[in-house]
């Protein structure tokens, strides 16, 4: 995707301590000097921003993104657009690859919908604008009060698959449960494959499971139901033994996740699917999280590649696994930048791309 963003006197790009390669490599891709921006803490751990240029009249494009240190992200994030919203810039643009807490955005019992409360913060801080990918629920943008550009990895993730996967059309895609069998069910489509999905969950023990010998005595069953004694206890999930719906002996498989955090799970899935044939499996996903012993779980399991892109920084992870392989994606988020500045339309970015993905 070619670059004509001009240098610029009018634009200004700012990171935080996230991701500065990331801003880094934006900066230069749009051929614009990134801006003298020193964001630390002090001996008490609060932030302090010191914004080196002048940002009146400017506009101004934050690179941030959601990294484990999730909390301090999110302050200097605010902190950054307040400076400049107070310093008279002319508009504020949030680019934030992976959005904090975007898995919190559901009403839980006795709990709140966290990523509504932290749209309204990053809104009232100054931000006129967000650039995210990938987001957890599409229906996140609907928190926010300012316009919400929601990109998409998977043009990139596709790429990988038909240019770095030998005998991809050998390949089947796999939904890791049945919430992601859309975003399988799509990408599959694009590539002509076929889909399986994996159901259930690994029992840790058979013998308290429920065999009948306890079971209430039958009762005459009239044709209306009576419930005299208040509202009925809504019974309990109970997953059944895991189970892979589709077949994938002697194939490839290829999981498809928006992010890849908690690794134990794509652990168990890769044991079955190769339990039932697979002979190579790989994980795709656009958010790297990859926390706590990640990298070490990943290694030991039958995985044999994790596909993520750059929106969060993972070298560290990728030095203690070599299975880890990364996507750069920053020539999208530069584009995104390029085309809002030049008031162009967003919509070839989004081309040939549903909104199942």
């Amino acid at each position: 995707m070619a670059m004509d963003f001009p240098a610029s006197s009018d634009v200004m790009i700012i990171g935080g301590n996230s991701h500065p390669e990331l801003a880094n490599l934006i900066a230069s891709r749009l051929n614009v000097k990134a801006g003298d921006a020193s964001v630390y803490h002090k001996t008490n751990r609060e932030t302090m921003v010191e914004i080196g240029d002048s940002v009146r009249g400017k506009d101004i494009y934050i690179i941030q993104t959601g990294t484990k240190d999730v909390n301090n992200n999110i302050m200097e994030l605010l902190i950054m657009a307040y400076a400049c919203k107070t310093s008279s810039a002319r508009s504020i643009v949030g680019v934030i690859p992976y959005l904090p807490y975007s898995k919190q955005c559901k009403m839980r019992k006795r709990g709140c919908i966290v990523s509504k409360l932290l749209a309204q913060m990053m809104c009232k801080s100054g931000l006129s604008h967000v650039i995210t990918m990938d987001l957890h629920q599409k229906e996140i943008q609907g928190f926010f009060n300012c316009p919400v550009d929601n990109l998409r990895a998977s043009p990139f993730l596709l790429q990988y698959i038909q240019e770095c996967i030998p005998d991809y059309r050998n390949a089947v895609i796999v939904a890791r449960n049945p919430g992601s069998a859309k975003k399988a069910t799509s990408y599959a489509e694009r590539l002509r494959l076929g889909i399986a999905v994996i159901h259930g969950e690994q029992k840790e023990s058979e013998s308290d499971m429920v065999d009948g010998r306890y079971s209430p005595p039958t009762l005459p069953r009239s044709r209306t139901m009576d419930v005299s004694n208040g509202v009925p206890v809504h019974p309990a999930k109970e997953k059944p033994p895991i189970n892979v719906v589709g077949d994938v002996g002697g194939r490839i498989a290829i999981m498809v996740d928006d992010m890849v955090d908690d690794v134990a799970s794509f652990v168990a899935a890769a044991e079955v699917l190769k339990e039932r044939g697979a002979y190579k499996i790989y994980v795709l996903a656009t958010h790297g999280l990859l926390s706590s012993d990640a990298p070490r779980l990943i290694e030991d399991s039958p995985i044999d590649e994790v596909v993520v892109t750059n929106t969060i920084p993972h070298e560290l992870q990728k030095m203690q696994c070599h299975k880890i392989k990364t996507v750069d994606i920053s020539v999208m988020l530069s584009e995104a930048i390029r085309r809002i500045h030049n008031k162009e339309s967003m919509s070839y970015l989004f081309k040939n791309v549903t909104l199942e993905d």
